[in-house]
This record gives structure tokens, sequence and C-alpha cells, in this order.
């Protein structure tokens, strides 16, 4: 516990900071901890990261993650993000037959889900920074909520178990719980910024956020359970690796873009 909060507390003085200043230290910032994350990914998988399979995966990440106001530099190789990815594919099931099935048509589909997993909620996380700082911390602070209420109300009242085959510690009445612990905050937080137009809107939005926060929590257990780890990393001593740590945020960053452009 005493290196988890040390961890916690040096990560949180050298990451919010740059959270807070936005701009292209925040975009850099972002696409290391991106890379990090397929790192992981791949490593979990035992695939090669040094290798040609590796490298289309990492190039197309970093081209997935590409924000808005750098798209255009794209049009200079007539291309988009999607005919990218399609390449991206189409190379990986060439290697597949290059190499003669030593490298699998599963492994090309897990790059390219892995790519899609991680890229799509990193480039959410620097599109609402651009949009604005308060729409990040709500996302944080829900994320936050959530497992506080769920931890600790868990502990108190919990009796049903929510996904023994995944998460043997979560229960049915945490769960709950970190849903109104997280709608408890919003509403704090709608008052204190004003940040939405109604207390109803930012009521639904935060259940909805909850929810796929916790589902986002169960789908990397899911991952780390049926590859046989116990955490995705060890790049944060007491915390696991940057999926362990980003899980939630990545499920609900997308989801909480299409509710921001819903609102504006």
């Amino acid at each position: 516990m005493k290196q988890r909060i040390i961890t916690g507390v040096i990560a949180a003085a050298l990451f919010l900071p740059v959270v807070i200043f936005g701009g292209f230290p925040f975009i850099i910032v972002t696409y290391i901890l991106a890379t990090i994350g397929l790192f992981e990914l791949l490593r979990m998988k035992r695939l090669r990261v040094v290798s040609p399979e590796g490298m289309i995966g990492f190039v197309v990440l970093w081209l997935l993650l590409m924000p808005q106001q750098y798209e255009k530099e794209l049009a200079t190789f007539h291309g988009t993000k999607l005919g990218f990815l399609l390449l991206a594919s189409l190379l990986l099931l060439v290697y597949t037959v290059v190499t003669k099935n030593a490298f699998t048509f599963d492994e090309a589909g897990f790059i390219i889900l892995s790519i899609l997993y991680v890229g799509c909620g990193f480039y959410y996380f620097i599109t609402i920074r651009s949009v604005g700082l308060a729409y990040i911390v709500y996302a944080l602070f829900i994320i936050w909520a959530t497992d506080i209420g769920a931890y600790f109300i868990g502990r108190a009242f919990g009796k049903r178990k929510l996904w023994p085959e995944i998460s043997p510690n979560k229960t049915v009445e945490g769960s709950i719980g970190g849903v109104v612990c997280a709608a408890l905050v919003a509403v704090v937080y709608q008052w204190t910024t004003n940040l939405f137009d109604s207390i109803g809107f930012v009521l639904v939005i935060t259940i909805v956020l909850s929810i796929f926060g916790q589902l986002g929590d169960l789908v990397e257990s899911a991952f780390k359970r049926h590859y046989g780890v116990k955490d995705s990393g060890n790049i944060l001593p007491g915390h696991g690796g940057i999926l362990d740590r980003f899980d939630s945020l990545l499920f609900i960053l997308p989801i909480l873009y299409f509710f921001i452009s819903v609102a504006l």
C-alpha cells in the first residue's frame, strides 16, 4: 500500500500539470501513454514488439492519435485514418502468407483491435482536452468517484458477486454504489462549473459513463485473466501498467465526446 501511495503521488505530480497546461506537451505525453498501452497488449499476447507486425501496429496507432488540427497533413498523401487502418489490415494479412502462418490471422486481428482500443480512447483524450479542461476533470472525477464508491460500498454491503469469473472481488452492491457516488459528485461539479445545460442531462451522462467505466475495468480484467497476467505492465509500481490505470478512461472518453457534441 505504501508503494502504491508513493507511486500515485509522484504520477499525479508529473501528469496533472501536463493535463492542465494542455497543448503540444499534453499531446506528446498522450502519444507516449498510448504507445506504452499498445506495447503492453502486444506483450500480453506474446507478440514481438520489434518486428514488422509490431512496427505496423505502432505506426497506425500514431496516425490514429493525430489530433484534428494536424489531420490535413494526411491529405498530402491522399489518405485518411480509415484508409491507413485498412492498409495496415491488408499488410498484416499478407504477412501471414509471407511467414507461412508463423504470424497468424488471429494475431493480425488482435493487433488491429488493439490499435482501435488504445488509439480511439487516447485520441478522444486529446480531442476532449482541446474542447476544455473542465470536461477532462469531469471524466476523472466520475472514474474516481465510481472506483471509490464501488470499493467502500462493496466492502460494507456487498453480497452478490458481479462477475466472479472475471473479477471475483466486485459485487453488484458495489457497482450500484459506484454509480450513485459518481452521480452525487457530478451534481456537485455541475453546480460548481455549470458544465452542461441541466442537472438531468448531467445525471444521464454520469450514469452511462459510470457504467461504461466499470465495463472498461472488467474488459481489462478479462484480458489479463485470459492471458494469465496479474497486471498489464509494471511501469507504475503498486499500480501495474498504463492500461491498468487508464482502462476505464479509454472506455468512457469516446462516449463523453458524443455527449459533448450533442450538448454543444
